[in-house]
């Protein structure tokens, strides 16, 4: 079994993965011993992949290392299973490139935009060839409450709404509404564009806050939570494997 460790700019999230499949999952504001002695006691883990938008893999991966008889720290220079045509892989998220690779493992031969909702919604390509060609970083919706609050004299700090109306009629229901209905119309802006442009592409949803935009969006798409797990189990089997040496 892999232990996953995805070290996000909110939470750190732990899965332990089998044959592909998530068959346990965590998240945690910091991640402590005690944690992993219950994770290792359930489960017979023995490799991991540690992987960090934060930059601070470095301590985790000092926990996990004597656990395990193989433990990767994924890095801008680690071996994956795609091509990229990104000119500065050093700044690209791990998550990012992680989502990416997810991708092109559970939709093989498809040209593949993948949405990530978060702390940042990100729009990433992957090709049908197997390469992960670019995207483009936006505010996610939390950030976007943030901002309004903390740059303005007087908004409140808001939520998200499951509300789909178009207008609001305080000031707390006009932000809650504003934010949510421009990030959507924002993402099928952009769906619609990448569509007219590329045949057959396949549109997926994942990040924390993929429930609640993918529901309020008319193109056909999927909606995968758990595709960075999924990319960063494919890294390490890769990694484990003598495929990164062909």
């Amino acid at each position: 079994m892999n232990l996953i460790v995805d070290i996000g700019n909110t939470l750190v999230k732990l899965a332990v993965m089998q044959e592909g499949r998530c068959v346990a999952e965590r998240s945690t504001e910091r991640l402590l011993p005690a944690m992993l002695d219950e994770l290792f006691a359930a489960h017979a883990i023995d490799r991991a992949i540690v992987s960090s938008t934060r930059g601070d893999a470095g301590e985790v991966v000092s926990m996990i290392r004597p656990r395990v008889g193989r433990c990767v720290e994924f890095t801008a220079s680690t071996p994956v299973p795609i091509a990229s045509d990104y000119l500065t892989p050093e700044t690209l998220g791990r998550d990012r490139l992680a989502a990416a690779v997810g991708a092109a493992t559970l939709y093989p031969g498809r040209n593949v935009l993948v949405i990530d909702c978060g702390t940042a919604v990100t729009f990433d390509l992957v090709s049908a060839d197997g390469c992960f060609r670019g995207g483009c970083i936006s505010p996610g919706l939390r950030t976007r409450l943030r901002a309004l609050h903390d740059y303005t004299a007087s908004l409140p700090l808001c939520d998200i709404t499951e509300e789909e109306e178009l207008l609001g009629r305080t000031t707390r229901q006009a932000i809650e509404r504003g934010v949510m209905n421009s990030l959507v119309f924002e993402i099928e802006g952009y769906v619609s564009r990448m569509q007219g442009k590329i045949d057959g592409l396949c549109v997926i949803f994942t990040g924390g806050d993929a429930k609640c935009l993918a529901k309020r969006i008319k193109n056909t798409i999927f909606a995968n939570r758990n595709l960075v797990f999924c990319g960063l189990d494919r890294i390490l089997e890769f990694n484990a494997s003598e495929e990164h040496l062909e």
